[in-house]
């Protein structure tokens, strides 16, 4: 995070030692190093929870992905099931067939053929 090098750390060790005394120094070092450690939880604390959310939000993605896959299989399935459930009543009763081919053949229009 910072770029402190051993020289930096030796002046600002000396003039600690000038401004704080020899005698507070070292319970001002175990404080601030206490207060280093608990802020370096801290960041690591947030940073699992971060990426927790992020893993979350991923796995979220995946089940809806999931979910409509599964969703358009069904669907795929259903309609063929559908046409082979009619083709399968179809060959069952050709006379019902039939029948409902010349109904649709009745309904449908018709066209004047052309002479000519």
């Amino acid at each position: 995070m910072f770029d402190i090098g051993f020289s930096e750390l030796l002046v600002i060790g000396l003039v600690a030692l000038i401004v704080i005394g020899p005698e507070r120094l070292p319970r001002v070092a175990r404080t601030i190093g206490i207060l280093a450690g608990r802020l370096q939880r801290y960041v690591a604390d947030v940073k699992a929870d971060i990426n927790r959310e992020v893993e979350l939000e991923e796995l979220r993605k995946m089940k809806d992905s999931v979910q409509q896959a599964a969703t358009g299989f069904e669907n795929s399935v259903q309609s063929e099931l559908n046409k082979t459930e009619s083709e399968l009543n179809a060959a069952a009763n050709p006379d019902a067939a039939a029948a409902t081919a010349a109904a649709t053949a009745a309904e449908a229009p018709k066209i004047p053929e052309k002479t000519g």
